[in-house]
């Protein structure tokens, strides 16, 4: 039988147009996914509130003194999502793990801050958090992968 099957594929314009369009869609997401989550709005105790990044600043200027503050899980958890969704907006095309870890490490923080909104009917917090779960739905649907991939 010494048939020799090749198989050539070639890329029309419209489908390397179309890739382009995704991998550009993918890196906007994830950066509005970063900038929502920065508007996260925190309010506690009396008078205490502030948004997320108006934290941001003091955590990292403290953090060579105060180390077990950047280890609570409360803070570290959302900081490694925030990583991750940083490295995936300068690589040649969004890594899709990176983009999925860091998303559910942010998610996970902004669901549980949407949670306390909604059960303590506190409409800033909730419609602080509400952006970034609409475009976490839209990312997870860009990233997740068919099974017929």
């Amino acid at each position: 039988w010494g048939c020799k099957c090749v198989m050539s594929i070639s890329y029309t314009p419209d489908v390397i147009g179309r890739a382009k369009n995704m991998v550009r869609s993918k890196r906007i997401v994830n950066g509005l996914l970063i900038v929502a989550f920065m508007l996260g709005y925190l309010e506690w105790g009396a008078n205490n509130h502030t948004f997320i990044f108006q934290v941001i600043i003091p955590l990292f200027t403290s953090m060579p003194n105060d180390l077990a503050g950047l280890f609570n899980p409360a803070v570290l958890i959302p900081l490694v999502g925030f990583i991750l969704l940083l490295i995936t907006l300068f690589q040649q095309e969004p890594n899709r793990k990176f983009t999925l870890a860091g998303l559910a490490c942010l998610a996970t923080f902004m669901i549980f801050l949407f949670f306390i909104g909604v059960l303590s009917l506190n409409w800033k917090i909730i419609l602080s958090t509400t952006p970034f779960l609409i475009i976490a739905i839209i990312s997870l649907r860009l990233n997740w992968r068919n099974k017929t991939d």
